[in-house]
């Protein structure tokens, strides 16, 4: 009866494991799909996925859109989604930090994340220029492409930092490779320096600007960061990275982080 038992909760926890790779797997991809795609694209028996997309649909956690069996992220997530930034004190001091870095610099500001082994910007507030530099928010990109990459991982091991990048990505936009010492010897000196600046290896017109936001535990938990037409960006260089440091240190120090302690 106890293996039984036990082979049930192992079944379950499979099932919940599965659910939340297809939510994860929509996120990623963006647009509604068929149950049968979702199973070829993650690996997993058809009939447990279009068991679980139903069982998602029942629970308001997937919709079916456009008629023909595709099915996407649910209208149940975004009110999920509401409450968590209603209560996550971390979220609105970000976004307060944006709204005031935008305004200061006239730059786009963003809060960048580590997604898995990838880089995301998970918020941003758009410059007041006429000519506006935005990204995708929750895009998924390699981290040595981004200056918030150097930040994210600089609280891991040289070890830990290899086996969670995969080798491919350290293939950069242009084709080149980066060599991964000079990458982590880059890690290293942004977490001395506090914070990291670079022109953009996504495009060739932007400069960008990151620094850390620290947890109690002196992790990384997250960077603020600015992206400017690369002659502003170089032009005001000193004055952007004081501009983030000053609130990314006003948001460790709210998580605990003393500042004697940095």
């Amino acid at each position: 009866m106890a293996d039984t038992a036990e082979a049930m909760t192992m079944k379950r926890a499979r099932g919940l494991d599965r659910a939340f790779d297809i939510l994860e797997f929509l996120r990623v991809k963006r647009q509604p799909m068929r149950p049968n795609e979702i199973a070829s694209e993650i690996d997993a028996p058809r009939s447990s996925v279009y068991e679980l997309v139903n069982l998602l649909v029942r629970h308001g956690m997937l919709d079916y859109q456009g008629g023909d069996g595709r099915v996407f992220l649910g209208r149940k997530l975004y009110f999920l989604g509401a409450a968590y930034a209603e209560q996550f004190d971390f979220m609105r001091e970000c976004d307060r930090a944006l709204v005031h870095l935008a305004e200061e610099t006239r730059e786009t500001a963003q809060m960048c994340l580590l997604e898995g082994n990838k880089y995301t910007v998970a918020m941003m507030r758009e410059s007041a220029r006429p000519f506006r530099i935005s990204s995708s928010i929750g895009e998924l990109v390699p981290i040595p492409w981004t200056a918030s990459g150097r930040l994210l991982v600089s609280h891991l091991s040289d070890q830990q930092i290899l086996d969670l990048i995969p080798p491919e990505d350290f293939i950069l936009p242009n084709g080149r490779p980066l060599d991964p010492a000079v990458f982590i010897a880059e890690v290293r000196q942004a977490a001395l320096d506090g914070h990291f600046t670079f022109n953009s290896m996504v495009d060739t017109y932007t400069h960008c600007f990151a620094a850390p936001i620290h947890q109690a535990d002196g992790a990384c938990i997250a960077t603020l960061c600015l992206v400017a037409p690369k002659e502003d960006g170089l032009r005001n260089r000193a004055a952007y990275i004081d501009a983030l440091t000053r609130a990314c240190q006003e948001i460790s120090e709210r998580l605990g982080v003393h500042p004697e302690g940095r």
